[in-house]
């Protein structure tokens, strides 16, 4: 069996973003902090961008928010205003090139911008840009965003991007400092979240989670809305709507179910409780007899909880991660590539052995690590192992800026129900269903769920699969 890491079956979110706007001169150090809160979202490379309200620095390089920002790197980063970037690369390859945030130089002043997000017309809008003579250095639909905005007509940075915002379809939570101020918006469809707050020392902050604000201290967060643009200068934030809200909305389904930190609220929900939530319905939609609901860690924890009370069967933890394995450039040995996924779970076998166990996991998008895990769980001693997933069926790509996978790689695209639970050796496997989804985050709409219907809120160029028949770990299925 090849080596699997667990990390590779899950869906992967593009990037985080942070604004910062402080009376003082130290916002690149709020910016870290911020990114560092962030780190869940993108682990391949992170940046910060500062100005003084006359030039603009940056920072930025492959690696963890850590190693990106040693000691000494932020001492050249002074001003009162930044944003920053954690990136996972979707749309344009994993090279420094494709690195955030993008500072060009234009005729009104220089100009930084960070993007969570991505635009399902990139490709129209940078062939546009090359027709009228753009130098593109990079191959992430972010660089043409900055483009276009450079080169929009409008007195001041916030009119311009007002009037560029309707040219882009897609997801785009946007931060963008210029000299004087940092401005963030977001989409007309709401896709990917953005949230503001208010500094202790009278500043603003913008990030992706409100989890990042509050670990900078932020009061009076509230979300930014689709469609509103917010201007923060010195002490002082403004905003405005730069267009008008999609009559479609379409926030992204997964940041309740597993991008965002537990902590973080969204939509006015607690994306712990959601989580709680979504895993008691997967328990009423599919109940079964046994004796342990253990949880995959960490993601499904709240949900696994959420299962066992609400089927009154006792909640156990099965598995002990190791949280800090990482990326390695170390090879395991033949033998340690044959465990799997024992790499990064072992098992707690006294909690196991005898027991007839429910395993609560978020997805299952290539297939690739239910079924080691399901046989770990088997060879600690397990009677049954009955796999529950808090999410339906994901058969469809996102173009919204989450790698799921294409049609071709997607196990739920080629396999049924049952067909995927024999291929990952489960006794029973329940997905949760779109309706009791939605009945779990309390709303009847307003959220894009075209991972699991097909059913796109934004027209998007389908690339389909030539062949109905692909291999799974080794399998023509």
């Amino acid at each position: 069996m090849n080596h699997v890491d667990p990390e590779l079956d899950r869906p992967s979110e593009e990037c985080g973003v942070i604004g910062i706007s402080t009376p003082g001169s130290d916002a690149a150090q709020n910016a870290f902090f911020g990114l560092y809160a962030l780190q869940h979202r993108g682990q391949e490379a992170a940046g910060i961008a500062v100005a003084d309200g006359q030039a603009v620095r940056v920072h930025k390089d492959m690696g963890l928010v850590s190693q990106v920002f040693e000691s000494g790197t932020l001492d050249p980063l002074v001003g009162g205003l930044a944003i920053g970037h954690t990136r996972y690369s979707t749309t344009g390859a994993n090279s420094e090139r494709n690195v955030q945030p993008y500072v060009v130089e234009t005729m009104h002043g220089p100009l930084g911008i960070a993007h969570n997000g991505n635009l399902v017309n990139a490709d129209h809008l940078r062939e546009q840009l090359l027709q009228r003579g753009a130098g593109l250095s990079s191959s992430s639909d972010s660089e043409v965003l900055a483009l276009m905005l450079a080169a929009t007509e409008g007195d001041s940075w916030e009119h311009r991007l007002s009037k560029v915002m309707g040219e882009w379809r897609g997801a785009f939570s946007l931060v963008v400092l210029c000299g004087t101020k940092v401005i963030g918006c977001r989409d007309p469809w709401g896709f990917r979240p953005l949230s503001i707050g208010r500094m202790p020392n009278g500043g603003h902050a913008l990030a992706s989670e409100t989890g990042a604000l509050r670990t900078l201290g932020c009061d009076n967060i509230r979300e930014i809305e689709p469609g509103e643009i917010v201007v923060l200068q010195g002490q002082m934030a403004r905003s405005f709507q730069g267009v008008a809200p999609a009559e479609r909305q379409a926030r992204c389904t997964f940041e309740q179910i597993y991008f965002s930190r537990p902590d973080a609220i969204w939509d006015d929900l607690s994306v712990h409780q959601v989580r709680q939530r979504l895993g008691a319905a997967v328990a009423r939609e599919h109940p079964v007899d046994a004796d342990m609901v253990m949880p995959v860690p960490d993601s499904s924890m709240p949900a696994a909880i959420g299962y066992a009370a609400a089927a009154g069967i006792t909640y156990n933890e099965g598995f002990v991660k190791n949280r800090y394995i990482g990326r390695t450039f170390i090879e395991p040995t033949d033998e340690l590539r044959r465990q799997g996924v024992a790499l990064k779970f072992n098992t707690l076998n006294d909690n196991i052995a005898g027991k007839r166990v429910v395993m609560v996991d978020d997805s299952i998008v290539r297939g690739t690590t239910s079924g080691p895990l399901v046989r770990l769980v088997r060879e600690a001693g397990a009677l049954e192992v009955h796999v529950r997933i808090t999410c339906p069926p994901i058969a469809h790509p996102c173009f919204f800026g989450v790698d799921m996978g294409t049609h071709e790689e997607l196990i739920a695209h080629h396999l049924s129900v049952e067909e995927i639970r024999d291929h990952i050796g489960a006794d029973s496997l329940g997905f949760l269903s779109v309706p009791s989804l939605m009945g779990a985050l309390e709303r009847e709409d307003g959220y894009c769920n075209a991972c699991f219907t097909g059913d796109y809120p934004v027209p998007v160029q389908l690339q389909l699969p030539t062949t109905s028949k692909r291999r799974f770990d080794g399998v023509l299925v």
